[in-house]
């Protein structure tokens, strides 16, 4: 898939309307990306507005949902590459909302970057409030991977969480970045000077095959670092250290081999902060859990269904 039939669907991508047929263009696009699950449920591609952002939002609806999962994705991501979990969760019939982040996949912004975190929360907002207006079944589950899991801490941390809420599911979450300290002292360094590094990609998965497919053949994938997202991160870390806990109780999934985040300190920190989180550890798993190898996504989605209440599925 080339860019310029990318740059075409974004330009063409319509108001999301859940009763709009699914056109050639998004088939093409869904079927790429192997998110193409129209045979199993409706599906819908399109855009909504939030700010001054537009945002490309996709919903899958089977014939008898029994409630709703909303993925938000990591930093780098875009809703493409999740159709392991989309695939799993209509499954289960639960309908499924996905949506790209500012800056991210289909969705207008500066590619990877942003101002202020609190600009996702805002995206956040206007997607909440798009799902309810399509009346999508309750309870809503929310997941988040990496920094989709960041959007969703703050969100419990700070309010508010929709009526619909169900459990909320943290994937590797970020609170803070491996080797942090090490961080703030290079954009320090950096001054104003430098507005972007070039992006150094990561083994983060076990599944080869995804890490060649982002690497080689996704032209999704920003290409760079920019020092604006790493400065938005700085000043969002303290507002999520020094919140007050609260009740929530958030399903936590864990590679003890992730070498992106700083997972011990983020699971310390997320343990003072809500009671009682369930952590489930996966010693040799990575980063990105989402597209970890089949092995791996099996034992946690077992886990995840028990915790659901979703039964068992082939």
């Amino acid at each position: 898939m080339d860019q310029a039939f990318l740059d075409l669907l974004v330009d063409r991508l319509p108001d999301l309307e859940p009763g709009r047929p699914f056109d050639e263009a998004a088939m093409r696009y869904a079927g790429y990306y192997g998110i193409n699950f129209s045979n199993h449920a409706c599906q819908h591609l399109g855009r909504i507005r939030v700010d001054r952002f537009h945002l490309a939002v996709q919903v899958w609806r089977p014939a008898r949902p029994k409630g709703s999962l909303i993925i938000l994705h990591g930093y780098y991501d875009h809703m493409g590459l999740y159709g392991h979990i989309i695939s799993w969760a209509l499954q289960h019939d639960l309908a499924v909302l996905a949506f790209d982040l500012p800056g991210h996949g289909l969705s207008s912004g500066e590619r990877a970057s942003i101002d202020c975190f609190t600009q996702y929360q805002a995206a956040l907002d206007g997607v909440l409030e798009h799902a309810a207006q399509w009346e999508l079944p309750a309870p809503w589950h929310l997941l988040g991977q990496s920094t989709g899991g960041a959007i969703l801490i703050d969100r419990l941390l700070h309010g508010p969480v929709p009526a619909e809420l169900g459990r909320t599911i943290l994937m590797a979450p970020l609170v803070r970045p491996r080797q942090w300290g090490m961080s703030q002292m290079s954009l320090r360094l950096l001054g104003g000077f430098v507005q972007q590094l070039g992006r150094r990609f990561s083994d983060n998965s076990n599944d080869q095959d995804f890490l060649d497919f982002i690497r080689e053949r996704d032209p999704l994938q920003p290409q760079v670092l920019p020092v604006a997202w790493v400065q938005a991160l700085e000043k969002w870390i303290p507002r999520i250290e020094s919140a007050s806990p609260v009740a929530h109780s958030p399903l936590i999934v864990q590679g003890k081999k992730d070498g992106t985040v700083d997972w011990q300190h983020n699971i310390r920190v997320l343990q003072q902060k809500f009671d009682e989180p369930e952590v489930f550890y996966l010693p040799q798993a990575r980063h990105h859990l989402v597209n970890e190898g089949k092995a791996l996504r099996s034992q946690y989605l077992a886990w995840l269904g028990q915790q659901l209440g979703l039964g068992v599925t082939d």
